[in-house]
């Protein structure tokens, strides 16, 4: 995935949906727009967004990065900030939540502790590896986590690879959680 917007549009689209359904809703809109970069994406009526399946609720956080990126959100520039820095800056954008921002800093900018922990898999691996009662919510996951700092992002690598082997390899990509609470989507 590269830094780029086109990858963070991949993101939202894949926001609780399958990978597969995420595939097929992606490759509607690049067949439909070509390049996804921002001056196909800032053109595209929302009748182009909505043909290829996207929720109303995605497109408005689409439609909101697109105009953070023309208001001086440099993705690329993510790379050279602070980790929290980093994060604050895509959360400040209406619609993009920690899974997202987490998500796009781990596998976009290769960010190492990037701990995507509203992550269903990983709250799922969390459970299962450390015989916990109960799936851990957001909070309980980043608390779990946070004596590996500065390498979350690695282990939540490893907790997706062990989640995809315990379902006997079938998808175990980044599933984010349907938040529980307001304060959850801060």
């Amino acid at each position: 995935m590269t830094p780029d917007l086109a990858g963070l549009v991949w993101i939202v689209n894949s926001q609780l949906i399958s990978v597969a359904a995420a595939k097929a809703i992606h490759g509607r809109l690049e067949a439909a727009l070509g390049r996804l970069d921002l001056a196909t994406l800032t053109a595209a009526p929302d009748g182009v967004f909505r043909a290829a399946g996207l929720s109303r609720p995605k497109l408005r956080t689409v439609r909101a990065l697109c105009d953070a990126v023309e208001n001086g959100l440099d993705l690329e520039a993510l790379k050279q900030m602070e980790e929290a820095e980093a994060r604050a800056a895509l959360l400040r954008v209406s619609g993009v939540g920690p899974w997202t921002a987490d998500v796009f800093l781990l596998f976009a900018h290769g960010r190492p502790d990037a701990f995507p922990g509203g992550d269903i898999a990983v709250q799922a691996a969390l459970k299962e590896a450390f015989g916990l009662p109960a799936r851990p919510d957001r909070r309980a996951a980043e608390a779990l986590a946070e004596g590996w700092r500065p390498l979350r992002g690695v282990a939540a690598q490893l907790l997706w690879a062990y989640y995809l082997k315990r379902r006997g390899g079938r998808d175990g990509a980044p599933t984010p959680h349907r938040p529980e609470t307001a304060e959850e989507l801060r």
